[in-house]
């Protein structure tokens, strides 16, 4: 039977790919470090001196920050229920804890999905702080030591000039995060990171090492201040912005226009503009419609009067322009602009003859006989077809500070929401996670939900942030705020409240709400190696219950979401056929199976029985909860997990 466990191998895949390439190197299923350097022996560079030595970025501690990104994190994250914002209808996430443990957590779920990440770490000023990363400890030791659990706040520690390793405490801070960090893009997905002068040497050559030299895009200076009465020789008025691609042949060049002969646009306005049919239809299949496009699927009235829609099984009685149809399942498609897009655009749409082979449906669910695309003008894909500059002049941190302000948040060094709102645009995509792992104050998710006000997009954040505790003489802490992830978490209430108010009627079905999450201990034992010599002690001790006493509901199934890679915006629901246990149904467009979830302490004969399980649903429960028959059904379609 499977045994569900947290069990984070972070390795696999890489060892699995690694097989195909060179199965020689494995002996008994093993990696054998000798083989492997035999079958490589081609470019090991023994035969050529000059080879031996490589241009390489080292440090003191570069081999443990290495270890550091495989080692299995010892926590979870739970949900703080309240915490959040419309937490019932939302996919934005926030996440208060460690960014390397929460990495590794939630890296099954989230590995090869998230399009842009942003990232604003510490910039070593030799005043600052750097994280002091130990994974020898227990997680209750170390929620105590980071002032998760008291008032303790011992997580992150000065890094002076002074110390012999100043610059390596850094290096060894930023590696572990960048090397996950690429394990999470897409594979046409972009990292951004500020960084200042004092690391920007250092983390060019770590990018080049994780990423690889040939996608480092361009690290481009910004302007981050007007005017400065600081510095001996020069006055400091910039910082950079690395731009780093995990597949450069893979992204699409920013603001590049790849056709721009005036003659390709050859239809004309009445007002003399010239224009064509855009290469993309405005149904676009790969779009999941269970997450976050509930406002995109609805009729479009064609020039003969008929209805269009995507394909799909919901067809209402009520039938009219316009009309918002909620998605049931990934089989009701949706349109690329939501219901509030297209009433104020749809003057831009073109209708076509639909092909044979066309998808979309009419009001009765037969064939429709149009298509659907947006206006391209030449004008505008003129003005897209310029490069941006490769010095950023426009967002100074004054704006920032000017931003917090408005919103009654008091934090220091926050870059600008319109530095961030520019980084979405070169990415041309509305409908895509960004992720920020040093959220700070939470300028990424504000920046995120303006974008989404201005252009309809549907862009879903995942924000990082460790609690680390306000000074006792700050602003922020006379403000009544403990920690950073307070104010972030403030910020993006008060911004999504402003946004909303500003869109008005064209806010529609905007999405400024957040769950919240937590880093925590495991709900499952810490298991020690037995060192005793008595085997009925053994067996004992491994038929013991191997979740801890007093564990929580809600807690043990988010834990078991992550381990078995489902995303924390994951749609769950109460069965309400189940009359004599609670079982609990997890879904995802993300991921091909559907859990079932009953966490109760005993589980009736009548739920097994009416369970109906595929071969692409999982049902989960305490290994003491089921009956031995009833396994056996279970285990003979490989359908059952036990806790």
């Amino acid at each position: 039977m499977a045994k569900l466990t947290a069990n984070y191998k972070l390795n696999d895949e890489q060892l699995a790919a690694l097989k195909q390439i060179v199965p020689e190197a494995f002996k008994d299923n093993k990696l054998d470090f000798n083989s492997l350097y035999e079958a490589l022996s081609d470019y090991n560079g023994e035969e050529d001196d000059d080879d031996i030595e490589q241009f390489d970025l080292t440090w003191p501690g570069k081999r443990a920050a290495k270890r550091f990104a495989a080692i299995p994190p010892p926590g979870t994250l739970v949900p703080v229920p309240g915490d959040g914002v419309d937490e019932e209808t939302t996919g934005n996430i926030y996440i208060e804890g460690d960014n390397l443990e929460v990495l590794k957590i939630i890296r099954k779920a989230y590995a090869g999905r998230i399009k842009m990440i942003y990232i604003d770490p510490p910039y070593n000023t030799g005043n600052d702080f750097v994280y002091n990363d130990d994974y020898s400890e227990s997680v209750e030791s170390y929620l105590r030591r980071t002032g998760q659990v008291d008032e303790s706040g011992a997580k992150i520690a000065t890094n002076n000039r002074s110390d012999g390793r100043f610059h390596s405490r850094w290096c060894s801070m930023i590696y572990p995060r960048l090397r996950l960090a690429r394990d999470f893009l897409t594979d046409d997905g972009v990292i951004f990171i500020s960084i200042d002068d004092n690391e920007a040497a250092q983390l060019r050559k770590i990018c080049e090492e994780i990423f690889g030299e040939e996608n480092l895009i361009a690290i481009v200076p910004r302007v981050a201040k007007r005017t400065s009465d600081k510095g001996t020789y020069f006055k400091p008025t910039k910082d950079y912005l690395f731009c780093v691609a995990k597949n450069i042949a893979s992204v699409s060049e920013f603001g590049i226009a790849k056709v721009r002969a005036e003659e390709e646009y050859n239809l004309i306005e009445e007002d003399g503009r010239r224009y064509k049919k855009s290469g993309a239809s405005l149904f676009q299949p790969s779009l999941d419609p269970m997450r976050g496009c509930a406002n995109q699927r609805y009729y479009i009235k064609a020039p003969d009067g008929s209805l269009i829609i995507p394909p799909g099984n919901i067809f209402p009685d009520k039938k009219e322009d316009a009309e918002k149809i909620k998605p049931q399942s990934t089989a009701d498609k949706v349109w690329r602009w939501s219901a509030d897009t297209y009433l104020r655009q749809k003057h831009l749409l073109i209708f076509t003859k639909g092909s044979a082979q066309n998808p979309l449906l009419d009001e009765n669910g037969n064939q429709s006989k149009w298509n659907i695309y947006p206006k391209v003008y030449y004008d505008d894909d003129i003005a897209a077809a310029l490069h941006p500059e490769d010095v950023i002049y426009d967002y100074p941190n004054s704006q920032a500070a000017k931003e917090l302000n408005t919103l009654g948040i008091p934090f220091d060094f926050a870059k600008p929401v319109g530095l961030i709102g520019f980084l979405l645009t070169l990415l041309k995509e509305n409908n895509m996670i960004i992720l920020d792992f040093f959220s700070g104050s939470s300028t990424t998710a504000h920046a995120v939900m303006k974008a989404n006000a201005e252009d309809g997009g549907n862009r879903q954040f995942i924000m990082v942030q460790w609690p680390e505790p306000c000074s006792k003489n700050s602003e922020a802490a006379s403000a009544g705020f403990k920690n950073i992830c307070e104010i972030g978490k403030e910020r993006i209430r008060k911004a999504g409240k402003k946004i909303k108010k500003e869109a008005g009627l064209n806010a529609g079905s905007l999405d400024t709400g957040f769950k919240v999450f937590r880093l925590a201990p495991s709900s499952y034992k810490v298991w020690e190696n037995y060192k005793g010599t008595d085997i009925k002690q053994l067996e004992e001790l491994f038929k013991e219950d191997s979740l801890k006493p007093g564990w929580k509901e809600e807690d043990l199934l988010c834990e078991v979401m992550l381990v078995e890679g489902f995303p924390l915006d994951s749609v769950v629901e109460s069965l309400p056929q189940f009359r004599k246990n609670k079982v609990k149904k997890v879904s995802s467009g993300f991921h091909e199976n559907t859990l079932f979830v009953c966490l109760d302490k005993e589980i009736h004969k009548e739920t097994v029985d009416a369970l109906n399980l595929t071969d692409k649903d999982r049902f989960i429960c305490l290994d003491s909860a089921v009956d031995d028959q009833s396994k056996v059904r279970l285990e003979d379609r490989n359908l059952i997990k036990t806790l």
